[in-house]
């Protein structure tokens, strides 16, 4: 059923009289909505029908337009006298000039890279390329990099060296619908993009789950494989492993599309299945089922999700399972192939057009010459004047007021007091800082620690395109104005860049930033030079790469040849190594972590929308029957859970789904159960992605009232 809720007062909006087309502000399934005016000023929400999510959408798609009207949205900006006053509302005059003057006085005193940015991987594909452009011109700053780097940047580093590209799907949702077995690593599709699930029953008379957890998805699986927490490459090795003996290998395909095999298929043969199975708890007969289902399919799908991404061998275990794939003669091949399970709205987009710390438009390498001076040509500006590459985010976040690190951060689009790990330390970091300068909607955790606070437009108050998990370029709709004295990060960033004395200007319609952005990527690996607001408005979306007016676009890529230059695949040796943290005495369980149904990311939307905290009002701390017997634990008493860095404290729940060495909890939460508190800050070599899901905990009974808890 659709959901309404009252407008804000102002004036008609584009579209407004009749509602608009758009898509969800949610994961990166983006599914297609409309907007429409209701009874009296109620916008009402209904699903559209579009190839990734058939006509339906999940109860916070529903409820998104509740977060137009939460009772606590921003509309003035706010801003403290000093470090010890509170936020006070402000006008935009003094707000900007307050932010400018302090960023010039610390780059003055301690140099370009002493001020950071920091973005989101929701941020609309134009917000995002204005946001590097804008560190890079007006800031000159190497110091920019965003939250996608804690979502699939394992699965991005990975495809790119197998590949030479990443784009998280390189084929159309619907091959994963038709395909005869689906193998799904690391992702619970049922709570974290339920539409999606639809695409895994069409698949599902062989679909394959890997997770530490029997999930909502797992168990719509013909076969579930139940590793102990950290040993997914294992797994993987182990898989190849059966696939070569067995003689599942398709050798023509070998031969005449990739390289690299002989090391691969040496370093598998070491992993025969009564080894995986002590290393993995995965019984021999369930592996061997599971390499049989995919290598005797006529077509097949190997996904990987934010399980097997978020470990410190993150890029190694994707790898594992693109070898996998390759060794199967599944990339490239129609209706088959490798994939990412993108999870943010636009993490894909985010990072091909300039928030990460190594990457310019169009996803070239900040460090390529050539790439250096055809962006800088597009932006006005001398090729040595833009800064060279700098640090991951974690290590941006851990960097912040130290010595040698920013004095300064701007924060658009995220909130990393949540959703960072070791978030302990990232808070004692970001109140070190000089000065902090959050963009948002409303006062999110990390925005009550600001010095000034910037009220942005949502979703639906402004245009602007996002790229999905399939690399199709979408449109998102004005479908109503924002509220009075709200502006964009468009408008923002293009104020702060005039009081900064910025070489150049910055645009401020979506539409001209999208141009913009054509000409920068135009000869990139993510090139969207024949993409237009038309064409997506046309055509339902258009798929990258697509290099001028004349491409119909990509939807499957490889069909012909790799991203490499060779044109072929390359197989890349990998080894399984175990967690960077272990068990002991003292913390002797696992804990995992994820998400559930009703909330999204660090909850700083879901938890403003009243259905959703009434499904999901608080944290939880999911073990087994048997844990809890030996550790004396009800349900529902509060438990506390303990790493080397921190605890998080919430009511325990019992299942029958979980492994007894492992316990679980959800993300979306602030307060004492921020399971950030806990989680480890162990980074990937290659992706840099920290090692979110795992690490050595106690459990034990809390000893808290529920009011404690809350605390």
């Amino acid at each position: 059923m659709p959901t309404t809720v009252p407008t804000l007062p102002g004036p008609t909006g584009a579209g407004t009289a009749v509602g608009v087309d758009t898509h969800c502000p949610y994961c990166a399934l983006q599914c297609a909505m409309h907007l429409s005016p209701g009874p009296g000023r109620e916008l009402t929400v209904h699903a559209r029908d579009f190839p990734t999510n058939r006509g339906g959408l999940c109860q916070k798609g529903w409820t998104a337009a509740e977060l137009l009207t939460t009772p606590d949205r921003l509309t003035t900006p706010l801003m403290r006298a000093s470090r010890d006053a509170p936020l006070e509302p402000v006008s935009w005059d003094v707000a900007m000039r307050r932010v400018a003057v302090e960023m010039g006085r610390i780059q003055r005193t301690h140099g370009r890279d002493a001020v950071a940015v920091f973005g989101g991987g929701g941020l609309t594909n134009e917000k995002a390329y204005t946001l590097g452009k804008f560190a890079r011109v007006a800031l000159r700053t190497k110091n920019i990099d965003y939250n996608g780097r804690f979502c699939m940047s394992s699965a991005a580093a990975a495809s790119t060296r197998a590949f030479g590209v990443d784009r998280g799907l390189p084929f159309p949702i619907e091959d994963v619908a038709a395909a005869d077995a689906v193998l799904l690593v690391g992702g619970n599709s049922a709570e974290t993009m339920p539409p999606f699930v639809r695409h895994l029953e069409g698949a599902g008379r062989s679909l394959v789950v890997v997770d530490p957890r029997a999930t909502e998805t797992a168990k719509k699986a013909r076969l579930h494989l139940q590793p102990t927490p950290g040993t997914d490459l294992a797994l993987a090795l182990g898989m190849l492993h059966v696939a070569l003996v067995d003689g599942l290998v398709d050798d023509a395909y070998v031969a005449a599309r990739t390289s690299g095999w002989e090391d691969v298929a040496r370093t598998a043969a070491t992993w025969w299945p009564e080894r995986v199975e002590r290393t993995t708890g995965v019984p021999v007969g369930d592996l061997r089922q599971a390499v049989h289902l995919l290598a005797e399919a006529r077509t097949a799908v190997v996904l990987t999700g934010r399980g097997a991404e978020q470990h410190s061998n993150g890029t190694d275990t994707v790898t594992g399972f693109i070898n996998l794939a390759l060794a199967l003669g599944l990339p490239g091949r129609p209706g088959s192939g490798y994939g990412c399970l993108t999870g943010q709205g636009n993490g894909q987009g985010g990072r091909e057009h300039g928030q990460k710390a190594d990457q310019l438009p169009g996803y070239r390498s900040i460090e390529d010459p050539a790439a250096r001076a055809h962006v800088a040509s597009v932006w006005g500006v001398e090729p040595e004047s833009l800064p060279g590459k700098g640090v991951s985010a974690y290590e941006l976040l851990d960097s912040l007021g130290r010595d040698d690190g920013p004095k300064a951060l701007l924060l658009a689009g995220s909130n990393p007091l949540v959703s960072a790990p070791n978030a302990r330390s990232v808070a004692e970091r970001i109140a070190a800082l000089d000065f902090l300068v959050v963009s948002d909607f409303v006062l999110s955790e990390t925005g009550a620690l600001a010095d000034v606070v910037l009220p942005t437009t949502q979703w639906a108050e402004e245009d602007g395109t996002m790229t999905n998990l399939e690399g199709r370029v979408l449109l998102r709709r004005k479908a109503r104005p924002a509220p009075p004295g709200v502006r964009s990060d468009l408008e923002i960033l293009a104020e702060l860049a005039r009081h900064l004395g910025s070489p150049v200007e910055l645009e401020v319609r979506p539409r001209a930033v999208f141009d913009e952005l054509r000409r920068a990527s135009a000869g990139g690996p993510a090139d969207y030079s024949g993409i237009t607001y038309e064409r997506i408005a046309l055509e339902g979306g258009v798929f990258w790469p697509c290099r001028d007016k004349h491409d119909p676009g990509t939807r499957r890529m490889f069909l012909d040849s790799f991203a490499t230059p060779d044109g072929l695949a390359r197989f890349v040796t990998v080894e399984h190594r175990a967690p960077v943290e272990q068990r002991d005495d003292e913390h002797p369980h696992y804990l995992t972590t994820g998400r559930v149904l009703h909330h999204y990311q660090s909850g700083a939307q879901t938890r403003r929308v009243p259905a959703l905290v009434a499904a999901a009002p608080e944290a939880f701390v999911e073990l087994s029957y048997a844990l809890a017997e030996s550790l004396g634990i009800s349900a529902g008493e509060l438990v506390r859970v303990t790493s080397r860095r921190g605890s998080a404290v919430a009511p325990a729940r019992l299942s029958d789904d979980i492994r007894d060495d492992t316990v679980f909890m959800p993300f979306h939460w602030a307060g004492r159960g921020r399971v950030n508190s806990v989680t480890s800050d162990a980074l990937d070599p290659v992706s840099r992605m920290p090692e979110f899901k795992v690490c050595a905990v106690r459990v034990e009974r809390a000893g808290l009232t529920a009011d404690d808890a809350s605390g």
